[in-house]
């Protein structure tokens, strides 16, 4: 794998790497894989290159050396779905807190999260509050403008949810 970038960057011209992703691909083997997105600035082209890897060795070379922007995607990668990546010169957890056993990005992580003990500094700081994952982590309250086109599982309680599929087609109150 190294050696296929080191050529794309030397001799190919792809001296941009524009973006590295983790991939998960549950229940197709090989579930997993990176995405490396590279462009060449003197052809001014774009080129996807994606590599397969198994489950069983969850690990690829580490493509730091030939471009530094790298480092924080391939730490992203190994922190939401447990990626290694061979001689990446500080390969831990960039999102996550270290310690923490689960990979948050994986296609069999809950959308509610997984119990796990939280550092010591967060506990004591007091700082830790529940969120209400009913509707997702991300979703604004509904009864805001237009949340009848957000995320279609968004609901505050379990009325609203059965008030909508009750009556699907009744308009947004603004």
């Amino acid at each position: 794998m190294h050696s296929v970038c080191a050529w794309l960057k030397t001799e190919a011209g792809f001296d941009m790497l524009t973006d590295l992703a983790g991939v998960d691909n549950y229940g197709i083997d090989p579930r997993f894989g990176v995405d490396y997105t590279l462009y060449s600035m003197t052809h001014r082209v774009h080129l996807r290159l994606r590599v397969a890897i198994a489950e069983d060795d969850l690990q690829v070379d580490s493509v730091t050396d030939l471009w530094q922007t790298a480092n924080w995607h391939e730490r992203e990668a190994f922190d939401m779905f447990g990626i290694r990546f061979r001689g990446h010169p500080n390969l831990k957890r960039i999102l996550m807190w270290e310690g923490y056993p689960h990979y948050p990005l994986r296609k069999d992580f809950p959308l509610a999260g997984i119990p796990a003990e939280l550092p010591a500094t967060a506990v004591d700081a007091g700082s830790v509050e529940t969120a209400n994952m009913l509707g997702g982590p991300f979703v604004p309250p509904a009864g805001t403008r237009s949340s009848v086109r957000r995320e279609p599982r968004q609901v505050d309680t379990l009325a609203e949810n059965i008030e909508r599929l009750q009556k699907p087609h009744r308009k947004e109150q603004v």
